[in-house]
């Protein structure tokens, strides 16, 4: 009797285990434990190793739960539109009861943790566009199609770049942007959006922008014009980046972050820490390990089984890379400091539970994976 219950349990068990994608697992842990690695490092400020620890475990949970979801599910327009009306809701009601930090209304408060809403945002962005797109690739190259994907994007990010949170929106826009190139929307279109955007641009310059507001754009574009002032983190960021050498001073032997010369070197400025701590040579191998995550998020997204998995993956590439990009140009000196998150590394709970929940959606399309026929296509493309 208990010789046949035993290889069933194990076959169940096993079946459960077969639906987690594992190679994200095994190119994400390593990021997000070489930022537990360095936030530990900081000796008295531990602190945000403890409480980043409880996020990555949450984290994980929420990664786990997210491989065994039905896609299906996500596929519901009723369901998109929900989740869509109820982000874009919490953003209006941050308005009301948000916490303010570092000039920016974009948390919630709930004792010593905060939440950022708008980071979950980015995600229900990605399952709108893939949804949108999906359903009209024939017709794609219309103009209509542009502006009505561009207005799911225009909404939240307008009330994410009220709070303001410019880092954030630029990274919705970078979403939508990316997302409307693989769907194969016209170049010639973009250009034209990009050409009134630009346009309206050199008039608020000419006739609306105070001399003061100019002089703040200048200091955004170029930060160490102004190393004293607006530019103090990014310069503190180049020297961590550049004391770090070829093999770094070792952990715990920070200067730059231990010795509180680089603000922020938890969350925006991890990369400059973890930079000085491990050089060249770890930086390195970090940049790799994204590299191989991105490849594998890039070869779940090719062999999809429909446009919506296909553009969801290519979405979430599109996140993380925009992510990765700007935070660590940011601490090289060389991209405006935003505030934007290095993925799976930098501090805060917020932005890892939604990294780990794209994964785990990742994940769980990864079950449906298989080749589409003529007559699937054509049902694909129906409208709404």
């Amino acid at each position: 009797m208990f010789g046949n219950a035993y290889p069933g349990a194990r076959k169940n068990t096993f079946s459960l285990l077969s639906r987690v994608d594992w190679m994200l697992l095994v190119f994400a842990l390593p990021i997000t434990i070489a930022g537990l690695v360095t936030m530990q490092s900081y000796g008295s400020e531990s602190v945000y190793f403890d409480r980043q620890l409880l996020w990555f475990v949450l984290s994980l949970v929420v990664f786990f739960a997210c491989s065994f979801l039905d896609v299906s599910i996500l596929k519901k327009t009723n369901v998109l539109v929900a989740l869509f009306i109820s982000c874009v809701s919490i953003l209006v009601l941050i308005f009301l009861v948000g916490h303010t930090a570092n000039g920016a209304k974009s948390w919630f408060s709930f004792g010593g943790f905060s939440v950022q809403p708008s980071d979950f945002v980015k995600v229900v962005l990605i399952l709108m566009l893939a949804k949108y797109f999906s359903r009209r690739h024939i017709a794609i190259g219309e103009v209509r199609h542009l502006l009505i994907s561009a207005a799911y994007m225009a909404v939240p990010f307008l009330l994410v770049f009220l709070e303001p949170d410019f880092g954030t929106a630029m990274i919705l826009g970078l979403i939508w942007l990316g997302m409307a190139l693989v769907a194969g929307i016209r170049k010639t279109h973009l250009g034209l959006l990009f050409g009134i955007g630009a346009a309206a641009f050199i008039l608020l310059w000419s006739f609306v922008f105070a001399p003061y507001q100019k002089d703040r754009i200048r200091t955004f574009m170029n930060p160490l014009r102004d190393i004293h002032g607006a530019g103090y983190n990014a310069r503190q960021a180049v020297i961590a980046v550049g004391s770090g050498g070829l093999f770094g001073k070792g952990v715990g032997y920070g200067t730059q972050s231990r010795l509180q010369f680089l603000p922020e070197h938890q969350t925006d400025f991890i990369f400059a820490a973890f930079s000085e701590e491990w050089g060249f040579i770890g930086a390195m191998l970090l940049l790799i390990l994204y590299g191989l995550l991105l490849a594998r998020i890039l070869a779940l997204s090719l062999h999809g089984a429909s446009n919506f998995e296909t553009l969801f993956g290519a979405g979430v590439m599109i996140l993380f890379i925009s992510h990765l990009l700007i935070n660590v140009g940011m601490n090289m000196g060389i991209v405006p400091v935003t505030g934007i998150t290095l993925p799976f590394m930098s501090y805060g709970g917020s932005h890892l539970i939604m990294e780990f929940a794209a994964l785990g959606i990742l994940s769980s399309m990864r079950r449906s994976t298989r080749p589409i026929h003529p007559e699937d296509l054509t049902k694909e493309f129906e409208g709404l």
